[in-house]
């Protein structure tokens, strides 16, 4: 499995971007899919998931700003940043794990497959 993030940049606070992840080498509807993302300093933090059945759950962060979605067809996973913070820097980490279950979604350790983090930078 290869995943290949896309859409990182710089935005002001308040703002929006949009990230994506190219999912490729396996069968996409067997994964869930997750966001995972980390600040210079910090712990790798969980933003968003969406499991192989649909169903989606994000970080308390990011509640209500951050929205994940997975396109079956093109075989990507979408991250809508909207309402941006300055907190909200960091490297943002696509990940992937094969069958995933509720109780895993937030664990980085469920995944088994990284890409290579695209960087957002808020300015304020």
């Amino acid at each position: 499995v290869q995943l290949q993030a896309f859409g990182g940049g710089l935005a002001q606070a308040g703002g929006s971007l949009r990230l994506s992840c190219a999912f490729s080498g396996g069968t996409f509807s067997r994964y869930g899919m997750g966001w995972f993302r980390q600040a210079p300093g910090k712990e790798r933090e969980f933003v968003a998931a969406v499991r192989w059945t649909g169903v989606s759950s994000s970080g308390e962060s990011v509640e209500g700003r951050f929205t994940i979605s997975r396109d079956k067809v093109k075989q990507t996973v979408t991250l809508q940043m909207n309402s941006l913070k300055v907190e909200d820097t960091a490297a943002y980490y696509c990940a992937a794990g094969p069958g995933i279950i509720a109780s895993e979604t937030r664990r980085s350790s469920a995944y088994a497959y990284w890409g290579q983090g695209t960087l957002v930078t808020v300015s304020s």
